[in-house]
């Protein structure tokens, strides 16, 4: 892995802006998927990318995209799908902070649960960059609001999360509004057959990059189990261990979510919810908070967590199990990112303990199981305390 992160962008002759908001942005170096994506995109290869889920993506395909645009030309260049809304936003950002020293960059975010004339807004001030989610963009394109015409590279991101979430069609109708020569780059986590039925129709000899989880961009998360038939009890002791200054709450629905942020709440914790019955504005200040650190405790459905990306949550809790084998790992791969320490821990009632062994199965893991001893106290299985301060 290169360690000069500046040499080897200008290494790959990109601009001095783009290098000075990387700088600005902290970088040192270059992930490993990064580093490979990087060349391969900016000689302009259609790519079909493997990669873990917060390995440095965005950057990976934002560098070579606004080197792409040209800034006399006011129509959309560069397209960006995303599943969720949550991460179009995310996206959307990270490119504003790489572009931050380009003068002339615009760049519109399309997503569903905003009103579609706030949208109809940004594209009259004529982007060069489209951040969306499919069903959204492709509802502009057919009202008239959006031309593909002008695209010069488009990205998939999360392809697999947002082709099993229903969006092939769509996703497919999008693609066939772009010129066929237009370079189309796809992230994916696993390559399912949508991911590969959708390579093997529209990408030209593409270039495969594959990451590896490997241990430099494995996350870093301790599993743990706890058997408990007290569960808010339990959270609160793990709460009041005062090792965590961050952490999310999975629970299965929303009403579960607002009752526990209302117990924490009472129980003089600060915690907010995010579920998908919250409106949008709601749901996108809820989490512009949690960045800001204006609260420590973030309590969420699966299908709200969709997207979120932030790099110091210290510790996930499973307060349900879930109902899918796959949103365990979505869930605890919220934790031990950005090559930090994170701990997961599961809640678990006795008719839980059998679907947690299914999940382990799933997963080919064993976490440390934990219990409370005769004093109250939470141990391992040798009887040591496991939080030293309570």
């Amino acid at each position: 892995m290169k360690e000069n992160i500046e040499a080897t962008l200008k290494e790959y002759k990109i601009s001095k802006e783009v290098i000075k908001a990387v700088k600005a942005m902290g970088f040192k170096t270059l992930t490993a998927v990064q580093e490979k994506t990087l060349p391969v995109m900016i000689e302009g290869h259609d790519i079909i990318a493997k990669a873990p889920t917060g390995t440095g993506k965005t950057v990976a395909f934002g560098i070579p995209m606004l080197e792409y645009v040209n800034l006399k030309n006011n129509r959309p260049q560069e397209l960006v799908l995303c599943p969720t809304r949550e991460l179009a936003i995310q996206i959307a950002d990270e490119l504003t902070l790489l572009a931050k020293y380009i003068q002339g960059i615009r760049i519109a975010v399309l997503y569903g649960g905003q009103p579609i004339s706030r949208q109809i807004t940004q594209l009259k001030r004529k982007p060069q960059i489209i951040v969306g989610t499919p069903g959204r963009t492709l509802d502009h394109i057919n009202r008239g609001n959006l031309s593909l015409n002008n695209i010069h590279t488009m990205v998939l991101d999360e392809a697999d999360e947002m082709l099993n979430m229903g969006f092939v069609k769509d996703v497919s109708a999008i693609i066939e509004k772009t010129p066929r020569d237009r370079q189309l780059v796809l992230f994916s986590a696993t390559t399912n057959m949508e991911v590969m039925n959708i390579a093997w129709k529209y990408l030209f000899e593409p270039v495969e990059i594959v990451i590896e989880a490997s241990a430099e961009n494995r996350p870093n998360i301790a599993q743990y189990t706890i058997d408990t038939d007290k569960k808010f009890e339990t959270l609160l002791y793990i709460i009041d261990s005062n090792e965590f200054d961050r952490m999310i709450i999975f629970a299965n629905t929303k009403s579960t979510t607002e009752t526990l942020v209302k117990m924490l709440n009472n129980n003089g914790y600060k915690a907010e919810c995010l579920n998908g019955d919250m409106k949008q504005r709601d749901r996108n200040k809820v989490m512009i908070n949690f960045r800001k650190n204006r609260f420590p405790i973030l309590v969420a459905t699966d299908v709200a967590a969709r997207g979120i990306d932030v790099d110091d949550i210290e510790a996930v809790i499973n307060y349900d199990l879930p109902n899918d084998n796959e949103y365990y790992i979505h869930r605890i791969g919220r934790t031990g990112r950005a090559k930090k320490y994170g701990v997961a821990f599961s809640l678990l009632t006795f008719r839980e303990k059998v679907r947690m062994e299914d999940i382990l199965k799933y997963i080919d893991a064993e976490p440390i199981q934990l219990h409370f001893n005769n004093m109250g106290v939470l141990v391992d299985d040798t009887e040591t305390p496991f939080f030293k301060n309570v």
